[in-house]
């Protein structure tokens, strides 16, 4: 897929901009503070309906006005495809083809866009909560059904949260609505278990290939779900709520002297392995960087495999974290393969020898100007 047009109106510090990208490498050139990262959000938001940076729609619309509006044109396999958000004081709507979405998870997937920013290089060392929210964003995109089971079970584990703490402080006594809420957390939450399961093998046959490559051949990337449960190849869906609906009956007591839910696919992470040894513990800065780069580079091509259409690159400033080889490899991987949305404040010696006819674009004050070939 490749976004042909995107229009801003009142967007952070755009006032009413539009823009037309090119098919390959588009390349956001500017000082800091002049928009760049702002137009990569613009981008990411389209996609997702929510921002990278804030989860407070407020903080999109500029200062001086009340509404704000990101709208473009996205072509795909199939055709032509228009698509906007508004935002207001009141909330936001999806809408595509001119039609508005009356759920936000049925316009999630139209356009779909993978973002690699510094921050993004912390996926290996960070913490658990940074690859729960990689699964779900980059899942989600993959799968409605998916984003469906995640939208249902966080509603349903912030209501269950809530009833065991009104049960650790007596404000309750009844805990049949608990036994029920369990039993619907559970369903939901099986559905996210086995599919992640099934997504990170997925990702890690691509991740490992990438993976071997940039290390020339030296290490073995193998990605592990961490989940409480006990969950294989053969694992069903039911298999899990079954397991998760025990853990929460036998572990009932526990959870409401917590007030919390301890259980389920919010409490899982990933495990990066590289010739056996964990990575987040004994990698070394150089294996986590390979990590982070060759997992984020994997879902490029496992995003195609689930979709059938290739997702958009968006690069935030992330050339000048990694050095020459690590450039070299992530320019390759996806030259003449997506498109990129690329934002620096110069163009490395290597990004100019290896990028083929970058599109360039001068970004200041909000002001975009392209460079003439």
């Amino acid at each position: 897929m490749i976004l042909t047009e995107l229009h801003l109106h009142h967007f952070r510090n755009y006032e009413d901009t539009t823009v037309h990208f090119a098919p390959g490498v588009n390349v956001l050139i500017g000082h800091n503070a002049q928009g760049k990262t702002n137009m990569l959000e613009a981008i990411y938001a389209l996609s997702l309906t929510r921002s990278h940076r804030t989860n407070n729609d407020r903080e999109l619309i500029n200062w001086k006005e009340k509404t704000a509006s990101i709208s473009g044109v996205v072509l795909k396999s199939t055709g032509k495809v228009p698509l906007e958000l508004r935002y207001t004081k009141d909330g936001k709507q999806a809408i595509v083809n001119h039609l508005e979405q009356a759920r936000l998870s049925s316009y999630v997937g139209q356009l779909n866009a993978i973002l690699f920013a510094p921050e993004d290089l912390s996926l290996v060392k960070g913490a658990p909560s940074i690859r729960r929210k990689f699964m779900d964003m980059e899942f989600s995109q993959m799968s409605s059904k998916y984003l469906y089971n995640a939208t249902q079970y966080r509603a349903l584990l912030k209501q269950r949260n809530k009833y065991l703490k009104q049960l650790k402080y007596r404000e309750q006594t009844d805990q049949v609505l608990l036994d029920v809420l369990s039993d619907q957390l559970a369903a939901y939450g099986a559905e996210m278990i086995v599919a992640r399961y099934h997504f990170l093998k997925q990702l890690e046959k691509w991740a490992a290939d990438l993976h071997y490559q940039i290390s020339l051949n030296a290490e073995k990337l193998q990605l592990i779900y961490a989940t409480q449960l006990k969950v294989d190849d053969t694992t069903t869906v039911d298999d899990a709520y079954q397991q998760l609906l025990s853990t929460y009956k036998e572990n009932k007591s526990q959870e409401i002297e917590q007030g919390s839910t301890m259980f389920g696919p919010h409490r899982d992470d990933i495990r990066f392995m590289v010739n056996d040894k964990n990575v987040q513990s004994f990698g070394s800065q150089g294996q986590q960087r390979t990590t982070a780069l060759s997992v984020k580079l994997a879902e490029i091509d496992l995003m195609k495999e689930q979709t059938g259409e290739y997702p958009l690159l968006l690069l935030d400033d992330v050339l000048s974290e990694l050095d020459t080889v690590r450039q070299t490899h992530l320019l390759t991987a996806i030259q003449d393969k997506v498109q990129t949305f690329l934002t620096t404040t110069s163009l490395s010696d290597v990004a100019k020898q290896l990028i083929n006819e970058p599109t360039i674009f001068n970004i200041e004050h909000g002001t975009l100007i392209k460079e003439e070939a």
